[in-house]
């Protein structure tokens, strides 16, 4: 399972977003975490729609999307969504 945190330099809330989602890696070590900042990873960021920072997706083993958070996402978000992934 893949997570793909869409994120700025400039962004506090990134800074909260990246303590959930380091929570929730040490929850479940499978998982799989790709950082992009919108600035740089331009073209990423259009392919996926993104809008605000921070944006967190959750793609599934077919590489399809099963959640987006726009803003910081609570731990229990997350873990749900890695839940429906699986």
């Amino acid at each position: 399972m893949q997570l793909v945190f869409f994120a700025s330099s400039f962004c506090e809330p990134c800074i909260q977003t990246r303590a959930v989602l380091d929570q929730a890696s040490k929850l479940v070590p499978a998982l799989k975490i790709a950082e992009l900042d919108v600035a740089r990873d331009t073209a990423e960021a259009e392919r996926a729609g993104i809008r605000t920072t921070p944006t967190v997706v959750v793609l599934d083993s077919q590489n399809a999307e099963v959640f987006r958070a726009e803003g910081v996402p609570s731990l229990n978000q997350v873990l749900v969504a890695l839940a429906k992934a699986v």
